[in-house]
């Protein structure tokens, strides 16, 4: 049983922003200033299982580290999008790459400037923690923190309501 209120059977994509969504909001920082994420294992497994599953996932985040990028394309995500300052801009490239219908998308954000795609999206979610201009267009508020699980609540949920959860593919990685 979902607890999102929302016809799940019509999602096709999965959007993340990485900080505060898949990391947690609070980085800690290397010696030479560069940011240092911990993801949880979890939303990892989730969004490869979404991957295999035939799934588009992407990433629209703007921070910049090799290790994002590393990270996210051994779990299968094919689009991903770094340094990203206008992240309308490349949701509208992602739209036109993958011939994707709004209603079809999930984006999952928790700060300002997640705010325009959100509006743009069939169904917006927010991490319990999200700003609170967030959570008010947020259609769904997961009970997850970000960087606790957001991706693996929603994943798995839609998973489930499309008969695609603990299928052969869950398996393995």
């Amino acid at each position: 049983m979902s607890t999102i209120n929302h016809d799940l059977t019509q999602i096709k994509a999965f959007i993340f922003d990485i900080d505060g969504v898949l990391s947690s909001s609070t980085i800690t920082l290397s010696s030479d200033g560069e940011p240092m994420r911990t993801v949880n294992i979890k939303d990892g497994y989730a969004i490869n299982l979404a991957v295999k599953s035939g799934y588009t996932v992407a990433i629209i985040t703007g921070g910049n580290t090799p290790a994002i990028q590393k990270r996210f394309e051994r779990l299968g995500v094919k689009h991903i999008y770094m340094k990203s300052a206008v992240k309308k801009l490349d949701f509208k490239d992602l739209i036109d790459k993958t011939g994707l219908k709004h209603e079809e998308i999930i984006y999952v954000g928790d700060d300002i400037p997640d705010y325009e795609v959100m509006q743009m999206v069939g169904l917006p979610v927010a991490p319990a923690d999200a700003a609170p201009e967030i959570k008010a267009i947020a259609k769904y508020i997961s009970h997850r923190n970000g960087g606790q699980g957001v991706g693996r609540d929603v994943i798995e949920q839609v998973l489930k309501a499309q008969g695609k959860w603990m299928t052969a593919d869950a398996f393995g990685w």
